[in-house]
């Protein structure tokens, strides 16, 4: 009967062909929008991930990495007080203006990092040493800094240029997650950022931490909160208050959501539609089968081997087709795109439920199908 139900489906090529390129198009489009929907939430909390820090200090109302608010210089020594803390280093973070020696200006993000531990500096170096920041008027910039602010001619070690009319010199390029918005991160060490940054009271943004290695971090993190009434948070914790406050502040969850969501009715429609017709046009071959003594039952599961099969191929051609597309948009950097596993897992729950709603229609016409229509 397997064998009937597959030479059935694959003869029809017509309705094949037109049941696999909807549920293709269904499972291209979910991966795709979810895979780039995903990596637009990674790129909103990069302000963290890229200084993989275990532990962030904040003030207690902030809402997400980008939203600074300075606190006081002291808070640093009262981190450090806290029983379990192994380390505790300060760090500034701000918007600045780099003027170029052709005169253009750019807007930064100015990162100061422990002048003596450097905790919180660039995983990798693609031209330098970070330790070159001690050095005098030294910076680092990123690799998206080269790439807006005029490329390799304008931005390369050695280059000097101004930040709030002050002088700052190139010491390397470090590679790093593009940030949510879109702007290019120049690191400093501490001290010297707050030369750069506009006169204020309070010119401590964060205080980076780390626990002991016997103490939990949750607990270390609860004791700080409670013994400095700051914010404290894991990174795991600020990456995602950073993600829940995009997904409420911004229509980004919506728009994805919705052509998502659009994405699983219309495949969903197609492929109950067409394998309904599928269905009817074969209610005499299915006919004869049961006059021939085939119970309602192997006729069902002739269906459901048919949608599954049709079912899976598709979902196989749609990720290829989706992972194709997200690595050449990735590649150049232009475009967020992470697929993961849970995606790949939700995207497969979607299409069993495609397939499952396209064989009920069916099964339900071949339940009240009279064997006599085959002499009609």
């Amino acid at each position: 009967m397997s064998y009937v139900a597959l030479k059935m489906l694959f003869g029809d090529r017509a309705k094949y062909l037109m049941l696999l390129c909807g549920l293709t198009f269904c499972v291209m489009l979910i991966v795709q929008q979810g895979s780039i929907f995903w990596g637009l939430m990674i790129w909103s909390q990069s302000g963290i991930s890229n200084l993989n820090a275990p532990i962030w200090v904040t003030d207690p109302n902030i809402s997400q990495v980008a939203e600074v608010k300075p606190i006081a210089s002291t808070t640093v020594e009262r981190v450090r007080s806290v029983p379990g803390v192994e380390w505790a280093v300060p760090l500034y973070r701000g918007v600045g203006r780099a003027r170029l020696a052709n005169g253009e200006y750019h807007q930064i993000t100015l990162m100061g990092l422990d002048a003596s531990t450097l905790i919180g500096r660039p995983g990798h170096m693609q031209e330098g040493r970070i330790e070159d920041l001690r050095t005098p008027d030294a910076v680092v910039v990123d690799q998206w800094a080269v790439e807006r602010m005029g490329g390799p001619e304008a931005i390369k070690v050695g280059t000097i240029f101004e930040i709030n009319d002050k002088k700052a010199r190139v010491v390397g390029i470090a590679h790093v997650q593009k940030d949510f918005q879109n702007i290019p991160s120049v690191y400093a060490t501490f001290e010297r950022a707050t030369t750069y940054a506009p006169p204020e009271r309070r010119l401590l943004s964060y205080v980076l931490a780390k626990a002991r290695d016997n103490e939990p971090v949750e607990a270390v993190t609860r004791r700080i909160a409670e013994q400095t009434g700051l914010g404290a948070f894991t990174q795991e914790e600020f990456g995602w208050k950073t993600i829940l406050w995009v997904l409420k502040n911004t229509g980004i969850g919506i728009n994805f959501g919705t052509t998502i969501l659009l994405g699983f009715i219309v495949g969903m429609a197609i492929a109950g539609q067409t394998f309904y017709l599928f269905t009817v046009e074969n209610l005499k071959q299915f006919g004869a089968l049961k006059a021939m003594g085939a119970s309602t039952f192997a006729l069902a599961r002739m269906i459901i081997l048919q949608a599954f099969t049709v079912g899976l191929i598709g979902f196989g051609v749609g990720i290829g087709l989706a992972t194709l597309f997200g690595t050449l948009a990735a590649s150049r950097g232009q475009l967020p795109f992470s697929e993961t596993w849970p995606l790949l897992w939700l995207v497969f729950g979607s299409l069993l439920a495609i397939c499952i709603f396209s064989a009920t229609i069916s099964i339900i016409k071949l339940a009240k199908l009279e064997p006599a229509i085959v002499f009609r």
